[in-house]
């Protein structure tokens, strides 16, 4: 046994190493200026995530036990995809409440794996954990993103996550098909950062075939397969992807193969006025002429031409540099994909307030990607955020819904050289 004074000096020395420990982690963490980095540092956003996604756990909880539920379209589904429990592989044949199927063959299967797990449907509050369930893992994938991409600060993400009642509605008081093929979409894209592109073709054909909607990213995909793959490795993608999307649908297109391609991918699908929140201040009759549909279509691929050129050369440089390991170089992955999206949005023959949710979680980034100041970029994202939750729509917040996505698109268009700054970002971060 150890004498008494050597028991107190250890003892002493222990006390000293705990106390110089504290101080170190004092000077580092309990400062002012390390709480400013918390809010403003894009590279300590990971902080702020870990913390909200926690918090948004119970916030769902709160909201699925306190607000009631609206049946919009569940009902529906649980119909449809009843009909191909029952046998039936005729797409013509299926159908709910709200009309004819009209999503591929993998929202079925998915939506058929829920029917069990809901008691045939029935159990709605199971149903709103698990969309609560994919509400946490989409936002899981969107926060690693962004802490990857450095792009924007973390007082941000309290945007993302407490600002919007409609999005909170829309995964766990509607249980809408979107937010599942939002969440394959966001996997996706996490693979495809990773160079993981075989992978990412699976994740983001499946999510493809949970709602047609995820093909407004397919222009500027495609031109990352092919400054990252080349022609071949681009024709092995798009043979996943296709391949896919024929197994899916394989026992669909053996029974009544025009039924499904023209129920499941119907690029003419003419939508009901009353819903629209984009197109309020138009008279009916022309928002429901087949001109005005050629005429955002066209608009639409003129768009697309445009930005075509700077895509491509920031999909070349993330290809140059996406070995180096550097996270920042993902944003030049990531702004031709959201931006395509954002195209596609702005010119949609119609949105409905469910689709709020395929551009959602993308526009912070977008609008960090604009050479606005901050004030214009969080009053843009507040004014966006009103015309989703003006119900119904009215001829102001559809026409300020356009006014947001015209400065959005111009300013990106504006700051479409970003190249030169970001490999100066990179060689610092090296």
């Amino acid at each position: 046994m150890a004498p008494p004074g050597k028991r107190h000096r250890a003892q002493s020395t222990k006390i000293q190493v705990i106390k110089g420990r504290f101080t170190k982690f004092q000077a580092k963490y309990l400062t002012t200026d390390f709480a400013k980095r918390l809010v403003f540092d894009p590279s300590l956003l990971w902080v702020s995530a870990t913390l909200l996604l926690v918090g948004e756990l119970f916030v769902n909880v709160l909201v699925i036990q306190r607000i009631p539920y609206t049946e919009i379209d569940w009902i529906a589904y649980m119909q449809e995809v009843e009909g191909v429990v029952n046998g039936t592989w005729d797409y013509s044949k299926l159908r709910g409440d709200t009309g004819p199927l009209v999503y591929p063959a993998g929202f079925v299967y998915l939506f058929t794996i829920l029917y069990y797990l809901t008691n045939y449907g029935k159990n709605i509050r199971l149903a709103q954990y698990i969309f609560c369930g994919i509400y946490l893992i989409t936002l899981a994938l969107v926060f690693r993103i962004y802490s990857k991409s450095r792009k924007i600060p973390p007082y941000m993400l309290i945007f993302i996550c407490c600002t919007s009642y409609r999005v909170h509605s829309i995964y766990v008081l509607r249980l809408f098909n979107d937010p599942v093929a939002v969440m394959f979409l966001f996997c996706s894209i996490n693979l495809f950062m990773e160079g993981y592109w075989t992978l990412g073709s699976v994740f983001y054909s499946f999510a493809v075939s949970v709602k047609m909607n995820i093909l407004l990213f397919a222009p500027a995909l495609l031109l990352a397969y092919i400054a990252s793959q080349g022609i071949y490795g681009t024709l092995k993608q798009l043979t996943i992807c296709a391949g896919l999307q024929i197994v899916l649908g394989a026992p669909f297109l053996l029974t009544n193969p025009v039924a499904y391609l023209v129920g499941s991918f119907n690029l003419g699908r003419v939508f009901l006025f009353e819903w629209t929140v984009n197109w309020r201040f138009l008279p009916e009759e022309i928002f429901i002429h087949p001109g005005f549909h050629i005429t955002l279509l066209l608009l639409h691929v003129v768009l697309l031409a445009i930005f075509a050129k700077p895509w491509f050369r920031y999909m070349k440089s993330f290809a140059k540099l996406q070995p180096t390991g550097v996270g920042m170089v993902s944003q030049l992955f990531l702004l031709p994909l959201f931006t395509a999206n954002l195209i596609g949005v702005a010119f949609s023959r119609s949105l409905h307030y469910q689709f709020y949710v395929w551009y959602f979680h993308t526009l912070p980034y977008l609008l960090w990607s604009t050479p606005y100041s901050i004030w214009l970029r969080l009053c843009i994202l507040g004014f966006i955020e009103m015309c989703w939750n003006t119900f119904p729509s009215t001829h102001a917040s559809s026409a300020m819904l356009h006014v947001c996505h015209i400065l959005i698109i111009s300013g990106i268009f504006w700051r479409r050289h970003p190249t030169k700054d970001l490999n100066i970002d990179v060689k610092k971060e090296k």
